[in-house]
């Protein structure tokens, strides 16, 4: 049983999804201790509660400690089964999270599967569905495994509500992929999302996204929605290019002004348009894992995070292969799986 001490590195949630997610793949059942311990709130929260109990039921898994506020716990898996499922997190906490535990596993099922997921869709402590649906999943088809993603409603935070659902089909053999240049720039577009708040906050933030990064009007567009539960904003910055599209977002708040909301993001933007590397370092952490499970292939990305060194670490002590991180001469870093 191999033991994870959940307070290393950057000491949050990912040690626990990517943890989970190749115990499924490998079979190796594993022990966590001091779970989320450099966070504020400590130990499992819904959203990882729900994520432990999603890969118990895609696994069949004995599982010790799930509750509210543990910090350790056991999972023992037994054999993925494909199929369709449904998990709802009962608060605002990111649903998406909860899908990528279990997406590893469910793309090297023995058939397809359907998930239909309840939670957050949109906050500011996970990537939202547009970049799950525009970057990472036409990069994961290269790897192998298709999957095709429906928003019904998105759920912001504090009040939640959203849900989603994603048809995954599996692949035999998963490809390793190589991601060095970025290609022509093919489009770019500025969404703000607003729901049950004022379409003057959505033009003030376009206005001011479209001033700093010198975009012209047919860059920019609304969405106004009536669906959600709860009031929410989201500003949705998207580049994409031949081999890879990046999404930045920046996420409303009532203490937080349009034009500053809008300025962070336009900002973190343009940092990744000043370089050359073609995967951001949110990209890069959802790359790793199914890279490492396919063995292997390489991207260019614009740093190393202490979230991406931690998850690196994390799958070396399931998978025995190497990682390499090398700094590149124009100062974006080379990943090497395998």
């Amino acid at each position: 049983m191999i033991e994870i001490d959940g307070s290393r590195g950057e000491g949050g949630g990912q040690i626990l999804r990517t943890s989970l997610a190749l115990s499924m793949v490998t079979g190796q059942p594993v022990r966590f201790v001091n779970i989320r311990a450099a966070r504020s709130r400590p130990g499992l929260l819904r959203q990882h509660l729900t994520g432990v109990k999603a890969a118990a039921a895609v696994s069949g898994a004995k599982v010790d400690g799930d509750r509210l506020g543990s910090m350790t716990l056991t999972f023992e898996p037994s054999k993925i089964q494909a199929g369709d499922y449904h998990f709802a997190i009962g608060s605002a906490g990111s649903c998406l999270l909860v899908l990528q535990t279990i997406l590893p596993a469910l793309m090297i099922a023995d058939g397809p599967s359907r998930v239909d997921l309840e939670g957050g869709t949109h906050n500011p402590f996970a990537p939202p569905f547009e970049f799950l649906e525009l970057s990472f999943l036409p990069l994961l088809k290269e790897i192998g495994p298709e999957v095709r993603m429906t928003l019904d409603r998105p759920g912001f935070y504090p009040a939640g509500g959203g849900r989603c659902s994603a048809a995954i089909t599996p692949a035999e053999k998963l490809q390793p992929i190589e991601l060095i240049q970025r290609g022509t720039l093919l489009n770019r577009e500025a969404l703000a999302i607003v729901s049950r708040l004022p379409a003057k906050i959505a033009a003030r933030e376009l206005e001011t996204a479209a001033r700093t990064l010198g975009w012209p009007k047919s860059t920019l567009k609304v969405e106004q929605v009536t669906t959600s539960p709860g009031p929410g904003n989201a500003l949705l910055l998207s580049v994409s290019y031949e081999n890879v599209t990046e999404v930045v977002t920046g996420f409303g708040d009532v203490k937080v002004s349009a034009e500053r909301v809008a300025k962070r993001a336009a900002g973190e933007l343009k940092k990744y348009l000043n370089g050359t590397a073609p995967v951001g370092s949110h990209l890069a952490d959802q790359l790793l894992l199914p890279l490492a499970m396919a063995g292997g292939g390489q991207f260019r990305c614009q740093q190393t995070t202490q979230h991406t060194l931690t998850n690196i670490e994390t799958i070396k002590m399931f998978l025995d292969l190497e990682i390499d991180v090398q700094p590149q001469d124009d100062e974006s870093v080379l990943i090497r799986v395998g």
